[in-house]
């Protein structure tokens, strides 16, 4: 398995915005990618700028497709300008 995190700073006032194009690129990864097995979106009310994604994978290969596929890439462009900040970080060994 292969895991990402990723948090994103929300510029103030987007995230109203934000969240529903993040849950459709969540639904549609878990439902269109057979490589991703996991998609979460955490969000905690004392952060309320903050989106948490912890992402499961088969194979690296796997999120390496997921960044080209139509879903993504639109989600991508539609929130650029409601990012202020986003970290990525991968984890290549998950053990169950």
């Amino acid at each position: 398995m292969y895991a990402v995190t990723v948090t994103f700073a929300i510029a103030p006032g987007r995230m109203p915005d934000f969240l529903p194009l993040m849950y459709a690129n969540a639904s549609a990864s878990l439902r269109d990618e057979p490589g991703c097995r996991q998609f979460d979106v955490v969000t905690d009310p004392a952060r309320p700028d903050t989106v948490f994604l912890y992402e499961l994978y088969d194979t690296e290969a796997d999120f390496t497709a997921h960044l080209t596929l139509p879903h993504f890439l639109s989600f991508a462009e539609e929130t650029e300008a409601m990012v202020a900040e986003k970290t990525v970080a991968t984890w290549s060994e998950v053990r169950q």
